[in-house]
């Protein structure tokens, strides 16, 4: 079976082992822009060891988008690391439905630490109104128009942005009757092409398979 769209991988929770997965679905549609990267000490024996931080935002502005951090090889780690935990966003609109959707679906909340970031639907034209970081993130969502409220210390940049990711996250924690077609898990289809009499063992499993094989052949 061959997976078409980004989305089946997410509709069955399939983990995402490679970065260039990602790269052949989105191709050149995926931004990514660096939020911001700080130095950070560790004591050692020789005296203090130096390494750099980096915040990582990635998005096709058109409904995927994560942020990410990483110490180790900074910018270039970062941005692998977002790639593999992207995520889909749901978008919606706010009064007529013309056009592409264009906000938040509903009012969504994401925390970390102590910020909490609430995500509000706007109407059509209004912008996203909020602070620079949340701001980076809605609209490589592809999310054009949304009010935002941040409480708590909103200054620590990294719980700051995966506050506001957890919040844009949360529009695909539930599915509506619209959201397509009940379709069979990849993983189901592969297990049920390789199901042979001769991959069974001998005796009652070959017995059982043989009785429901005649079960739904009757019915």
């Amino acid at each position: 079976m061959k997976i078409k769209p980004l989305e089946e991988i997410y509709l069955f929770s399939l983990p995402i082992k490679e970065s260039e997965i990602i790269d052949f679905f989105l191709g050149a549609s995926l931004k990514d822009e660096g939020l911001k990267i700080m130095p950070v000490q560790k004591q050692i024996r020789a005296g203090q060891r130096t390494r750099f931080k980096a915040f990582v935002a990635t998005g096709d502005y058109s409904g995927h988008v994560k942020s990410s951090k990483e110490v180790a090889t900074a910018i270039r780690g970062a941005i692998i690391l977002a790639k593999l935990s992207i995520v889909p966003v749901r978008r919606g609109y706010l009064g007529n439905k013309i056009d592409k959707p264009h906000t938040v679906p509903c009012k969504v909340i994401g925390r970390c630490g102590s910020v909490l970031v609430r995500l509000i639907p706007a109407p059509r034209g209004t912008g996203t109104v909020s602070a620079p970081v949340p701001k980076k993130l809605l609209m490589m969502a592809g999310i054009d128009d949304c009010y935002t409220s941040a409480r708590g210390c909103t200054a620590t940049l990294g719980n700051f942005a995966k506050a506001t990711f957890d919040a844009i996250s949360k529009t695909y924690s539930y599915l509506t009757p619209t959201s397509g077609k009940r379709l069979s898990s990849p993983s189901l289809l592969i297990r049920n092409s390789l199901i042979t009499p001769e991959s069974l063992f001998r005796g009652p499993r070959l017995q059982l398979w043989l009785l429901h094989k005649d079960f739904v052949q009757e019915k």
